[in-house]
């Protein structure tokens, strides 16, 4: 079992643990959950060779549910099949467009909002393309499980700009792409979202 598969064992203690504290009202099993949860953020520590104070602090208080987050993306393509691309700050490797999912904004919008305020290109939504589980692409490791949904987009106006919190932005061929940011794609998804983008079958891939 390499290190991701240890990892997302531990992710699913922990949410199992944090489940526990939503729901039960019995004091005995309150202690037992969260002697559970400790167990999974030193494993998480451990795993992750950081001290376990830094651990802690990455994560809130969990007061509801525990559930996956959600990452959502705009794959554009150019009129001559160019890929649209901001290289991250954070980094400084290159990701399509997206971002965490606001409250309050329909996932197209986010999509939408996120590739004008990172490439300054504005666009609307085409079709859904597919939903991504991190844990079954090999991204590296992290301790947040999340989901990457992804939508096709149409150039609509806009000049090709970085965005405040982007260093650069541009087009690039599929056979041609810069330093990819993998925590955030990977060069089998764009491959992958290019296939589905051009397909005519407009089928949605999911997992």
């Amino acid at each position: 079992m390499d290190s991701k598969e240890q990892l997302n064992l531990i992710k699913r203690i922990k949410a199992l643990a944090e489940t526990g504290l939503v729901y039960t009202e019995n004091d005995y099993d309150k202690e037992r959950y969260e002697e559970l949860k400790d167990i999974s953020l030193k494993l998480m520590a451990f795993v992750a060779d950081e001290p376990i104070s830094v651990i802690q602090d990455f994560f809130m208080p969990q007061q509801d549910y525990p559930t996956p987050k959600v990452d959502v993306r705009g794959f554009v393509l150019n009129e001559k099949d160019e890929i649209l691309m901001a290289r991250e700050g954070i980094d400084g490797k290159w990701t399509i467009p997206g971002g965490w999912a606001d409250i309050g904004n329909t996932p197209s919008e986010i999509a939408v909002k996120e590739i004008e305020e990172e490439t300054g290109i504005q666009t609307e939504v085409v079709r859904f393309l597919g939903v991504y589980d991190k844990q079954v692409h090999p991204h590296p490791p992290e301790p947040y499980y999340i989901y990457k949904l992804m939508f096709l987009c149409r150039i609509t106006g806009g000049e090709l700009k970085a965005g405040f919190d982007m260093l650069d932005a541009n087009f690039f061929p599929l056979n041609q792409l810069p330093e990819l940011s993998e925590e955030r794609i990977l060069e089998s998804q764009l491959k992958h979202l290019f296939h589905l983008a051009k397909s005519s079958e407009a089928k949605v891939y999911f997992d």
